[in-house]
């Protein structure tokens, strides 16, 4: 065989194996590495009114990327030169993830949109070859009186096969739920905040809904490590409304409907975040009150100074729903009501005949006692013995 006949063929065959690459990574889900001006890690998030503006953030592999957001009232649109397409132009900021290598942070914010409306939007540089793929999105509407919205906590991966079963979890909840408007992110959304693979595994896993659908989240300890939550920062446009003890973002407060959403940072600085806490209860009209944060002050591995400095705030405004993360279980625990300034209040002691005939003293921590004696599938109590928690009784929850 001639020389340049085996040259042919090795070319052929390098240029099979490239391919081969390429399809193994599009079937697998593995994120492939972006050109320079391609936007990834896309993500949509309120920051302000949810009736009249959204936020974006995406990544970039070059830091000196132009910022720049359009949008288009409707669905399907991918004709952006036009007279109803509006150009919002934002941030971009260097992020060194190590190796010496520098990529792209940007962030922009959209407002004066139209409450109820279904808008089409691309990212990127504002050139031709810098544009992320069309995406779409919907407003709040006006007078919303009921709603839903999806909660996850600790998709916490390493490798990308973790964050197949992060899309995974998404697709079964949009596929349930498939009017929810938004997700709830209860902290640790990956092992390592300074591991940038993993983030683009995070977003690239599940890019068709995290384009689309909000992804609002609390501060975990594996977004701020040693009191540095930089990196997580980064990849969310956060409302800056919380307290002026911590960075903005890891704590935050937006209304949506009839709820009034709070999302606390159990990290660090929980006494000095307190202040804000009641004067944020205490300004809100809202009929239903929900908390979102990491660390919990109830469960396996709860928080005393939870206990001291929140709980008590939680009960005095009438807190309606805390959601946690961090101890990776699934536990719903409900309060006997009395009426207080807001409607309901906790009880101290529970009275029920199965608290009182089948509670068990373990120091230190919640138990679940034995099924009580009767037919209802879904009755039973937990409790702790801390002198501080109430009694959780499902029977009178």
């Amino acid at each position: 065989m001639s020389k340049k006949n085996m040259y042919g063929l090795l070319i052929i065959a390098l240029l099979a194996v490239v391919i081969a690459v390429a399809a193994f990574q599009l079937s697998s889900g593995i994120p492939s590495t972006p050109s320079s001006l391609t936007p990834h890690s896309i993500v949509t998030t309120f920051k302000e009114n949810p009736q009249t503006s959204r936020a974006f953030t995406w990544q970039t592999a070059n830091p000196d990327a132009a910022t720049v957001l359009q949008i288009a009232p409707g669905s399907g649109i991918t004709d952006f030169d036009r007279d109803v397409v509006l150009t919002f132009e934002g941030t971009t900021t260097p992020i060194d993830t190590g190796n010496g290598t520098v990529q792209g942070a940007h962030k922009v914010f959209a407002t004066n949109l139209t409450p109820g409306t279904r808008y089409t939007y691309r990212v990127g540089n504002g050139e031709n070859e810098g544009w992320s793929q069309p995406a779409e999105f919907e407003t709040e509407a006006k007078h919303t009186t009921a709603f839903t919205f999806i909660n996850v906590t600790d998709s916490q991966g390493v490798t990308d096969a973790d964050f197949q079963l992060w899309g995974k979890t998404l697709n079964q909840a949009f596929a349930t739920f498939p009017d929810a408007k938004f997700i709830v992110h209860n902290g640790d959304l990956t092992e390592d905040p300074e591991d940038e693979r993993s983030w683009q595994s995070f977003f690239s896993h599940a890019q068709t809904w995290l384009a689309s659908y909000p992804l609002m989240p609390a501060t975990g300890n594996h977004e701020e490590i040693d009191g540095n939550a930089d990196r997580f920062l980064a990849h969310f446009n956060l409302p800056e409304n919380g307290s002026d003890s911590v960075k903005p973002g890891t704590s935050y407060s937006f209304d949506y409907g009839p709820a009034h959403f709070v999302f606390l940072k159990t990290e660090s600085k929980v006494k000095k975040q307190t202040e804000w806490l009641r004067a944020d209860l205490a300004a809100t009209k809202q009929p239903w009150i929900i908390v979102a944060m990491h660390h919990g002050p109830y469960g396996g591995n709860q928080k005393e100074s939870l206990l001291d400095k929140w709980v008590p705030l939680f009960d005095e405004f009438g807190v309606d729903l805390v959601l946690q993360g961090h101890n990776h279980e699934f536990e719903v625990l409900s309060t006997p009501k009395q009426p207080n300034r807001r409607g309901w209040k906790r009880h101290r002691i529970c009275r029920h005949e199965c608290c009182r005939q089948q509670m068990e003293q373990k120091e230190g921590r919640s138990v679940l006692p034995s099924r009580p004696s009767t037919k209802r599938k879904a009755d039973v109590c937990r409790y702790s013995n801390r002198g501080k928690h109430p009694h959780v009784c499902s029977f009178c929850g």
